[in-house]
């Protein structure tokens, strides 16, 4: 972010948008006072808040980060929601009824010793929201809140902000790409410039003279404007293929004795997309990684083609079982090893079964949490992580990765540490990253999230794409989580609806 001159007022309730890239994060985490010294970039100009240094006023501003795993401090939901009061000094005696009440404000029904690590990826963001909504900030800044979230997890959301706002008359500064969610409750609409094109502020008014007298211009700088939607792939010409995965009668759950949804029957083909549609705890990212092959099933089976499972590299007997935990572990399951509390079964056709290069080479799996499967300093040494691992000739490792790079629109930071990525620019890094190793099946967890109209587009294409077998490939079979319901209408997907231990979830083939 460079070249940007703007004023804040107290009370006024701001929507940043810009494209991916833009600095919107890095622009938040500054007037946090949290971006670090001169050792971790550079820094042009002055960011004040209350007419002071932000880094000198700590604690004015509340922040929710774009991830909110790593903005989880303690291992109590209560611990981690009062630990922002306890830092601010708030009395005890206020802490814990301002813990419980913002608890209820965001919809986190949750026991108050319930393990934070045990949350799902939109309960942790809940928990997030939770921790700024009772230290009662000054100013509330708040990075994609909803990105995670259910439907009904956004309106409660967008609700609770909106009930701190009037109680407390705090000034709002919100990063969204769901542009429609916080119209209600905003006045102010800036915009940053990409850095290709110069940066500073590309608009800068009220809702209304920004989002509908500049709707064209900021379409053509790749911002989400309300009623314009980009450009969806044609649908699948071709019947889906053979059955690559079938579950039957599954139950999935991080831990054998805790299931979190099931019984489950379902068959992921070639060629076609299945959207894992649910409320936020409802096992979805869970029944993802058993699909994959990262956690083993609590009950029923999960089963590979014969096409798919050929050749596959079993694990030998009695080997410690690989484990990843809630959200975290290994691209394709490489790493993450660990007790699983169950014995992996002896089927070769389970993929739980077999050896991490056999799933690198079968079943590609982007998590929730990028930064849960970053292995690399570089960008590009990211792409080339897993063909390296499988021994392909280096010409062939550069050329997959040069194409990747360009069609992710990654090529610009080849060199750069993916940790220093945008949210959006991490998510195509690991999208990408599957893609390297070019398995038959691919399982995604919220693959759009943190996307720019282009960007987004530029997404669903591949995927469609890859679905269909453009390429010359054989087409692919995608199980994709999300809350992203125009994704799926754009790819066509088949939905499968998680609702509930116990339940058979509707489009079950």
């Amino acid at each position: 972010m460079q070249g940007v001159d703007l004023r804040i007022e107290p009370g006024e309730r701001v929507l940043l948008l810009g494209a991916s890239g833009a600095g919107k994060s890095t622009f938040l985490q500054g007037i946090a006072g949290v971006l670090g010294g001169a050792d971790e970039g550079e820094a042009q100009g002055e960011l004040l808040v209350d007419g002071m240094p932000a880094a000198s006023v700590r604690g004015r501003a509340g922040m929710v980060l774009q991830d909110p795993d790593s903005q989880t401090i303690l291992a109590r939901v209560g611990d981690d929601v009062a630990f922002g009061c306890e830092n601010l000094g708030v009395p005890r005696a206020q802490i814990w009824p301002r813990v419980r009440a913002a608890l209820d404000a965001v919809g986190l029904d949750v026991p108050l010793d319930r393990p934070t690590a045990a949350l799902s990826g939109g309960q942790k963001q809940r928990l997030a929201l939770a921790g700024v909504v009772a230290m009662a900030p000054g100013v509330m800044l708040l990075d994609e809140p909803t990105a995670n979230l259910d439907p009904a997890g956004v309106i409660e959301v967008q609700a609770a902000v909106g009930r701190v706002l009037a109680a407390t008359g705090s000034t709002l500064v919100v990063i969204e790409h769901r542009v429609d969610v916080w119209l209600p409750l905003v006045d102010r609409v800036i915009v940053l410039g990409s850095p290709a094109g110069g940066g500073g502020i590309l608009a800068d008014g009220s809702p209304a003279a920004v989002l509908r007298d500049r709707a064209g211009e900021l379409t053509a700088a790749d911002v989400w404007v309300p009623g314009i939607r980009p450009a969806a792939p044609p649908p699948p010409t071709a019947a889906a293929g053979e059955v690559l995965l079938r579950a039957e009668r599954l139950v999935v759950g991080r831990d054998a004795g805790t299931p979190a949804a099931g019984p489950l029957d379902l068959g992921l083909r070639a060629g076609e997309i299945v959207g894992i549609v649910g409320p936020n705890g409802a096992g979805k990212s869970t029944l993802g990684l058993t699909l994959a092959g990262l956690l083993p099933s609590v009950g029923g089976t999960v089963r590979a083609a014969e096409s798919l499972a050929a050749g596959a590299e079993v694990r030998r007997e009695g080997r410690r079982a690989r484990r990843v935990r809630a959200g975290g572990g290994s691209r394709g399951g490489r790493g993450g090893r660990g007790r699983s509390g169950r014995a992996a079964t002896s089927d070769p056709r389970d993929p739980f079964t077999w050896t991490s290069r056999s799933l690198l080479t079968r079943i590609g799996t982007v998590f929730q949490e990028p930064e849960h499967q970053l292995l690399a300093h570089t960008v590009r040494g990211e792409l080339e992580v897993g063909p390296r691992e499988l021994g392909i000739a280096e010409s062939e490792i550069a050329a997959r990765v040069d194409e990747l790079l360009e069609r992710l629109r990654l090529g610009p930071l080849a060199a750069a540490n993916p940790y220093t990525l945008s949210g959006g620019e991490k998510r195509r890094l690991t999208v990408a990253a599957a893609l390297a190793t070019r398995p038959p099946v691919l399982v995604l967890d919220e693959p759009t999230f943190g996307q720019d109209a282009r960007t987004w587009a530029e997404l669903v294409a591949i995927i469609a794409a890859l679905r269909d077998g453009a390429d010359g490939s054989a087409p692919l079979g995608i199980a994709a989580i999300t809350h992203d319901e125009q994704l799926l209408e754009a790819l066509g997907a088949r939905r499968f609806a998680l609702g509930g231990a116990g339940e058979f979830p509707e489009g079950a083939a």
